[in-house]
């Protein structure tokens, strides 16, 4: 079992990580820790709000083996909280596997993660004239981008970027992997059914609300 967590911070981006996540955890029983630097409720840009299970200073960045960064539409808040960018910059030099999508990479920059790294990023370009610790020369202009331990991807390919997690880590998604046509689909491959043990186990579950 591999230990994922993903970083929680003002408008963070569920949309860009759920099918990364929701993969993880329903395709593989993984468990994924929800983090942030306070115990504060988060706000998603889509406005689910989220409080996270543990904080930055309740774990170690080497508890994971994977830390996953969403991209957020108002990335100052989590570029200026000093001790979100403490946490990030203890897991330099580790083998740690960072994944970050959309605007997270300029989180990486900030805290060096980045140095000396190709990658990708969602945001706009003026940042990279703004921020100095952007490392320009090393932008690559690609949908997905994997240097080291740090897999950087822009937000519209969210299910390239989960696909590019997901291989790193050897989980077995086939050749494939959610680009099935529906159309190509018969309508008996397209009725479910449980096997007779699970049958029984919803059976059983469902008389205990009864």
């Amino acid at each position: 079992m591999n230990k994922f967590a993903v970083l929680l911070y003002p408008d963070f981006s569920l949309q860009e990580i759920t099918c990364l996540t929701s993969v993880l955890s329903v395709w593989f029983g993984e468990e994924i820790d929800f983090i942030a630097s306070k115990n504060i409720e988060y706000k998603s840009e889509e406005g689910l709000r989220i409080l996270p299970a543990k904080t930055t200073a309740e774990v170690k960045i080497t508890d994971y083996d994977c830390v996953i960064l969403p991209g957020t539409i108002n990335p100052l808040p989590a570029l200026y909280d000093n001790a979100l960018m403490d946490f990030l910059k203890s897991g330099i030099g580790t083998d740690v596997v960072f994944a970050a999508i959309s605007s997270s990479p300029l989180l990486l920059a900030k805290s060096g993660i980045l140095e000396g790294k190709k990658f990708t990023a969602g945001f706009f370009m003026q940042m990279a004239e703004v921020f100095p610790f952007v490392e320009k020369e090393n932008f690559v202009h690609k949908g997905v981008v994997g240097d080291g331990n740090v897999i950087t991807g822009i937000g519209m390919f969210f299910r390239e970027f989960a696909e590019a997690v997901l291989r790193r880590f050897g989980y077995d998604i086939g050749e494939n992997f959610m680009r099935d046509n529906p159309a190509d689909f018969s309508e008996d491959e397209l009725t479910f059914y449980w096997s007779e043990e699970e049958y029984s186990e919803f059976l059983q579950e469902l008389s205990e609300y009864k």
